[in-house]
């Protein structure tokens, strides 16, 4: 049973490097990238071999805690695509505790896992101080990795029974984002400690609380004995395998339920009247139009974009005022850096439609109809965002004549932008989340091409608005006159540019047509 699970596993991972070359190339990045940051890592537990144990052990007990954590909590929050979920062996009459213990072992076979063994066996190295703490060191190595697979598998299997729903999804997603953001500048804080002074004594206080938890117990138990705290060493010990045990039953559980647990479907939404479709023209644009702002009002993926937008800037200002930047410059960022991130929002606005684009191309939609259509919520949500933000940044900021500065960059960032992203999302689309997909659960085949039209499109963005911004920094600083000709130039370019998008990329659509089509049928 259990080798019957594991070379399935390794043939699902196998048939990966089958598909199309961008997504091998993606998939061999990801495999280097995991394997990169665990390499580093371990290269830090090495050179704490020689660090004295009070620098050691807070480091390993607090950064060893934090990736336990890590593991437990972003199956919950984020989602994962589970291809070993236990509903797919339901009718194969497998025992449920077999299932369970092949399901777990296959779980070793990802990259997470890889990397947290080279991490695991690393720490033995630290620990090789004296007979007692290298072998805790090397019991806990393998404690570290089954706490962790074990831990993940649970949270994902709780994921797949409480957030099935697309609203309990959307709710989850909610909560990650107010999670990084009330992180952020706790994050901050501890990054502007003066850590050759105090940056030691802050670790151990952490560690001495997170050395206790199920979180740090395995990490610390060689630690304390180390340091010659064998009573304590022990206990952590025990506390380590507690938790393990306690997982392990949790796993079997779960497992039981999840094989006689139907996928729960959410209650359909009754709408009246035609929304949107009532109100704009019934034309190809006014249509598309229409159903774009549908999607960005009732589609999870574009209203996380909607609440994260407002978000960036703060945990922007958070570390520059921290840093000592003056509250008053801080006041000149929100407004163009939430105008970027909604014009950028749309440079693979395609892709989101997935196997719906269809609809576009039998009717034979032209080009320019669908660009325009695509940019009218962001532009109906946006302009008046850079108005008001404008007005009230200026005043902020205690001086008048920056409201036309301000709102210049700002236009310009936003049409230029969204004209850059009409054809961004035409002729390089890359896969996106599925609709009713969890909206921050990455698709398996995103791989490196989709960060590198990511970059591209945004320094674009900031490349295209770089003559108004230098206007509008002029303004700032030699005076009042260029602060109106960053305000005409930022319009003028910024409509301008628009305009060159929407029949540009019209044209990139009418020609790649059956190219998009094809792109939503295999992604």
């Amino acid at each position: 049973m259990v080798l019957y699970l594991l070379r399935l596993k390794l043939r699902l991972l196998a048939n990966g490097f089958r598909r199309s070359p961008w997504q091998v190339v993606g998939m061999i990045v990801g495999l280097l990238y995991g394997v990169g940051v665990a390499v580093l890592g371990a290269v830090g537990l090495l050179a704490l071999r020689i660090a004295p144990v009070d620098v050691a052990a807070p480091v390993v007990s607090v950064g060893g805690s934090i990736v336990v954590l890590g593991f437990l909590v972003v199956p919950l929050v984020f989602g994962v695509d589970d291809t070993m979920d236990p509903r797919k062996f339901a009718l194969l009459g497998m025992p449920t505790t077999r299932l369970a213990v092949g399901l777990a072992v296959a779980a070793l076979v990802a990259v997470p896992a890889l990397a947290l063994a080279i991490l695991a066996l690393a720490q033995i190295v630290t620990w090789t101080r004296d007979p007692l703490s290298f072998v805790l060191a090397v019991v806990g190595a393998p404690l570290v990795l089954l706490t962790c697979v074990l831990g993940s598998r649970v949270t994902t299997g709780l994921a797949a029974l409480l957030l099935a729903t697309r609203r309990a999804r959307e709710s989850s997603a909610l909560v990650g984002v107010l999670v990084l953001v009330l992180i952020s500048p706790a994050a901050v804080i501890l990054a502007d400690l003066d850590w050759s002074h105090d940056g030691l004594a802050v670790l151990q206080r952490i560690a001495d609380v997170a050395a206790w938890t199920p979180l740090g117990a395995v990490w610390s138990a060689p630690a304390a004995a180390a340091a010659g705290d064998v009573g304590g060493a022990l206990l952590r010990l025990l506390v380590a395998l507690a938790f393990l045990a306690v997982l392990a039953l949790a796993w079997r559980w779960l497992v039981g339920v999840i094989l006689v647990t139907p996928h729960r479907e959410s209650r359909a939404k009754r709408y009246s009247g035609l929304g949107w479709f009532g109100v704009l023209p019934a034309t190809p644009a006014g249509v598309i139009a229409a159903r774009s702002l549908t999607y960005w009002a009732r589609d999870a993926r574009y209203r996380i974009s909607l609440v994260v937008i407002p978000i960036v800037p703060l945990i922007m200002l958070v570390p520059l005022i921290v840093v000592g930047v003056g509250s008053s410059v801080a006041w000149l960022l929100p407004v163009p850096v939430m105008a970027l991130f909604l014009a950028w929002s749309a440079h693979n606005d395609v892709a989101f439609d997935n196997t719906a684009i269809w609809l576009h191309v039998a009717s034979n939609t032209r080009g320019w109809a669908d660009r325009l259509g695509r940019v009218v919520p962001a532009l109906l949500y946006g302009t008046p965002l850079i108005v008001v933000g404008s007005a009230v940044c200026a005043w902020g900021y205690g001086r008048g004549g920056v409201f036309a500065c301000l709102l210049g960059v700002s236009a310009c960032v936003l049409y230029a932008g969204l004209g850059l992203s009409s054809v961004m999302s035409a002729a390089f689309p890359y896969p996106a989340v599925r609709p009713g997909d969890n909206p921050f659960q990455q698709p398996q085949a995103a791989g490196s091409a989709s960060a590198l039209i990511q970059s591209l499109s945004f320094v674009a963005i900031l490349l295209v608005s770089l003559p108004t911004i230098v206007l509008a920094g002029l303004g700032l600083f030699v005076g009042a006159p260029w602060n109106w000709l960053a305000l005409l130039a930022g319009v003028v370019e910024g409509v301008g540019l628009l305009w060159v998008g929407v029949s540009g990329g019209g044209r990139v659509f009418d020609r790649r047509a059956p190219e998009l089509l094809a792109f939503s049928l295999r992604n």
